[in-house]
């Protein structure tokens, strides 16, 4: 019982620093800053990596052309190899719905030390260089934009002098396990890398060093991305959104990072298995692929988000308040710092006391991702499985 109690005071005490110290990021009212249009409007190219995206599509794609945009944009669709028409697909899209300029093409293969998807976005990047943008809005196949996202994105990045504006496309959310895992993914994502630290300025001038970004939505400063060599720089990177931000800041430019309202993901997760995948292909990545990292992280999920409904079960049945009611304080806490996330995805707060079970499986798909690895399988993805970065040779 004295190893219970104290592991349940502990937790307590990592929940109260969790709530009060750590960027407050349970909120969520992290929204695109404040923006005024400019007088004139840039050039900006749209580039959209697809592979095998035929089915997500038609429910994406038109939003993008359909973009009402006061300045010159173009959109360039990037298949990544696709065997189902994806390429086919777009052309036809646009044929129909009409809209914003658009170019398909492929690059082909990508080469050793290169993932497809950054290989796609590079491609895109040297086409639309010809154009001479002055940003770049990346977005991902399966993202659905409101027509005014881009000019929202371009005076957001206008007035508050950002390199890098991303927003974290909100996620589908029907079945049971969508229900379950999808806003405690983006719940554990911005208690990794709290939106406000994001902000906070540029890397060597007294600004948080924290860096990330929403793959799915980044619009990028052409100049930013020259300086930092993206995507040249990263190109290893299954977590490229990250390593993008990263990759930025360190460089002196500026990234912001919030959660979007109209910008949403239309790609389906109906069973625990398609959720399964999308988690484990990068968790070990996003431990840099070492042990002692997973161990710790295991231990740390455990203690965070086990602890406090076992020392509550533990106490009950043996009848001791000191180990039960510390546990049922951080179980509180965590409760109700999950509550405004619930509340963003429009989900019943019956949810909340539920987060233990989903960190439990978040904790086993860390374990079946690094397992994984180690059987040669890990980051795979649409029938590509990339090494851990720095297996391959670098280029000279």
């Amino acid at each position: 019982m004295t190893v219970v109690t104290f592991g349940s005071a502990l937790s307590l005490a990592a929940w109260l620093w969790l709530l009060l110290a750590r960027g407050f990021f349970w909120r969520t009212d992290v929204r695109l800053p404040a923006r005024e249009e400019p007088d004139v409007w840039p050039p900006v190219c749209v580039v959209v990596p697809a592979r095998d995206e035929a089915a997500v599509l038609p429910a994406s794609l038109p939003s993008l052309l359909a973009q009402d945009y006061p300045g010159r944009a173009e959109v360039f669709l990037i298949d990544d190899g696709s065997t189902d028409g994806t390429g086919e697909l777009a052309c036809e899209l646009a044929r129909r719905h009409g809209g914003l300029p658009l170019t398909v093409a492929s690059p082909g293969e990508p080469p050793a030390g290169w993932t497809g998807k950054l290989w796609a976005v590079r491609h895109g990047i040297d086409l639309a260089r010809a154009r001479e943008p002055e940003y770049l809005l990346l977005t991902d196949a399966d993202i659905a934009h409101a027509p005014d996202s881009l000019r929202a994105l371009v005076s957001a990045a206008g007035t508050g002098g950002f390199d890098v504006v991303s927003q974290m496309a909100r996620l589908r959310v029907e079945s049971l396990w969508e229900r379950l895992v999808v806003p405690a993914f983006v719940y554990f994502f911005a208690q990794l890398y709290p939106f406000r630290w994001i902000g906070g300025g540029r890397a060597g001038s007294g600004g948080t060093r924290t860096a990330a970004a929403a793959g799915g939505c980044v619009l990028l400063r052409t100049d930013a991305a020259e300086r930092a060599r993206i995507p040249d720089a990263i190109r290893q990177a299954v977590i490229d959104d990250v390593a993008l931000a990263r990759a930025v800041k360190g460089t002196g430019g500026r990234v912001w990072l919030g959660l979007a309202d109209r910008v949403d993901s239309v790609r389906p997760y109906p069973r625990l298995h398609d959720l399964w995948r999308m988690v484990s292909r990068s968790a070990y990545a996003q431990l840099r692929h070492n042990p002692l990292v997973l161990a710790g992280t295991v231990i740390g999920l455990a203690l965070v988000y086990l602890v406090p409904p076992a020392s509550v079960c533990v106490g009950l049945a043996a009848g001791q308040g000191t180990t039960a009611v510390p546990g049922a304080a951080a179980w509180l806490v965590m409760a109700g710092t999950y509550l405004p996330m619930l509340r963003y995805y429009r989900q019943p707060r019956w949810l909340a006391p539920l987060l233990p079970f989903t960190a439990f499986l978040y904790l086993l798909m860390t374990v079946d991702s690094a397992v994984q690895h180690y059987r040669g399988r890990g980051a795979a993805w649409k029938g590509r499985t990339y090494a851990r970065p720095g297996a391959v040779p670098e280029e000279g």
